[in-house]
Parts: structure tokens; C-alpha cells; sequence
């Protein structure tokens, strides 16, 4: 090892699992490391064991000593550090590295998308938003969180199947495949529905996203209109951030592609494909951390 070398670490955390990545100055990866979910709101405590659990395993890979360790940059995007005091409390905690920096996941997915360079991003998932950079402004539209907003995600899709799939059963609005399958899946029985709505989450409404994309594929007239309904969302999305002063937008979550074709022509032609994920955003972050150290 070169103990002169600097190194960069860079970690995507999210609701549904943590990714870390660990490369030399010249992007070669040295190691790569998994956890279980990283979010502030499964507490700060949560959110950085797993965090560390994640660049643990990466940097045991690269077969670290204290004294490499002593010498990465580290930067971090977690879900859910808008949320107050959040920031704080993780720059509060000790860590092995030279350097560490802090982001919400999806301004690393963005710096990720446009290899650090002026950009927006939407992502559509279990929730859904917009944002981005423009010349040192930071830009958002949505993502105010399930169910007052994250329209057009996976959750909004699940919630307005559940709602029509109830109004069907009572004679309310017409019966589909997809709205029969819907309540079949509380055995018929809209109380059943009432008990899953009282503990269910955003991630749970979102489970039923591939139903109705299915149903809608095969042409579920009720199916069609809720995909509809969420692409005119994410279209309002994409076309807000280019208001804004975005120079390119891109569209990333596990929504990405199954929507992408329901885009209104317009958006979809003006979609850029991402340079790189969330964790090459993390690691941009972390380069960036010491070039400014160097200039300071």
C-alpha cells in the first residue's frame, strides 16, 4: 500500500439497504460492502451502524489497516437527513477517516447522474421527487413524503388501487381484474383492509406497484388509468425541474423504467441516462471534500 495515497469511500443509504464502495485516486474499485436499511428514521444510532456496517465490509475486503483507513475520504448519502437535527447528530459521530461529508440520498444520486455536474434528478420508488443543482442553487419540487405528497411513487399507486379496489366491493365503481386481485388480498373482506391500512407503511402500499403495472400492461382499464394518472405526476415533475434551470433531467428509482414508457413523448425524449449511481455520487462528494481541504 501507498500510505502518501489518498482513497475515497463512498456509501448510499436508503429505506430499503446501504451500498458502500471503496476506490484509489484513480477510481480503481478496492472493495464494496452491503447492509439492511439506513435512514434517520430508524434513528441516527440505526442509520450509522449500518452505514458502518456497510463500509466495514469494503474496507476489510480492500484488506485496510488502521493506517489506510486513516487516509479515505469518505461521503455519505442517507435518506432522511432533511429531517431536524439529523446533520448534526452525524457529524457529532467519531469515525476512522481523514475526511467525512454528509448528503441526502438523493443529492447523491444526482451528483451520480450528472458526474457532478449541473443537473436534476426525479425518482420514482416507493416515493417520488424532484431535485437538483443549478449554479449553486439547489432545486426541489415534491418528495414532502407519503401520503400528503410523493405523487406518482409506488406508495400513491398501491393507495389508489386499495381506494378503488374498496369503492368496487361496494358497488361504487366498476370491478376489475386488478381491483378484484386487490381484495383478494384481504380475503374479500374490507375490514381486513382497515386493519392492514392501521399498521401498513409507504413500503407496504408500495408492494402492490407491480400489481397494478401488470393489471395496466394487460390493458386493466382501472389499471391504465392509475399508471396514467402517476405518469402525468412524474411528467409534471420532470417539467418543473427544466422550468427551474435544469439543464438535463434524470429519471431514476424502481419506477424508472416500468413508467418510462407511459411518459408523455415530450419528457421522455428529453430524459438523459445517469453516468452513475448513487454511490458515485457519494464518492464525487467525498473528492470534492478534500480538494477543498487542499485549497483552504
Amino acid at each position: 500500500m501507498n500510505t502518501g495515497a489518498h482513497y475515497f469511500l463512498g456509501a448510499d443509504g436508503g429505506g430499503t439497504g446501504c451500498r458502500a464502495r471503496l476506490e484509489d485516486a484513480q477510481g480503481m474499485v478496492l472493495g464494496q460492502g452491503l447492509s439492511g436499511p439506513a435512514t434517520t428514521r430508524l434513528g441516527i444510532e440505526a442509520a450509522w451502524a449500518s452505514i458502518a456496517k456497510a463500509f466495514g465490509a469494503a474496507i476489510e475486503e480492500a484488506g485496510f489497516a488502521p493506517a489506510e483507513t486513516a487516509r479515505i475520504h469518505a461521503g455519505i448519502g442517507l435518506a432522511g437527513i432533511g429531517r431536524k437535527g439529523a446533520l448534526e447528530a452525524l457529524r457529532a459521530i467519531a469515525h476512522p477517516f481523514a475526511s467525512i461529508d454528509f448528503v441526502s440520498d438523493g443529492v447523491g444520486a444526482c451528483l451520480g447522474a450528472h458526474s457532478g455536474r449541473d443537473g436534476a434528478i426525479v425518482i420514482a420508488g416507493t416515493g417520488s421527487i424532484g431535485l437538483g443543482f443549478v449554479e449553486g442553487r439547489d432545486l426541489r419540487a415534491g418528495g414532502y413524503g407519503f401520503p400528503i405528497s410523493d405523487e406518482g411513487s409506488g406508495a400513491d399507486l398501491g393507495l389508489k388501487a386499495v381506494q378503488l379496489a374498496l369503492r368496487a366491493h361496494d358497488g361504487r365503481h366498476e370491478r376489475t381484474a386488478l381491483l378484484a386481485e386487490v381484495m383478494q388480498r384481504f380475503a374479500g373482506d374490507p375490514m381486513e383492509a382497515v386493519a392492514w391500512m392501521d399498521r401498513a407503511s409507504a413500503t407496504d402500499y408500495a408492494a402492490l406497484a407491480p400489481m397494478v403495472m401488470r393489471h395496466a400492461d394487460q390493458g386493466d382499464p382501472v389499471g391504465r388509468r392509475i399508471v396514467q394518472s402517476a405518469a402525468e405526476q412524474i411528467d409534471t415533475l420532470v417539467r418543473v425541474l427544466f422550468e427551474k434551470g435544469a439543464p438535463r433531467v434524470t429519471l431514476l428509482g424502481g419506477l424508472a423504467s416500468p413508467l418510462e414508457p407511459w411518459l408523455s413523448p415530450d419528457v421522455r425524449r428529453r430524459l438523459k441516462p445517469a453516468d452513475g449511481d448513487a454511490v458515485s455520487g457519494a464518492i464525487i462528494l467525498a473528492r470534492r471534500s478534500l480538494a477543498q481541504d487542499q485549497v483552504r
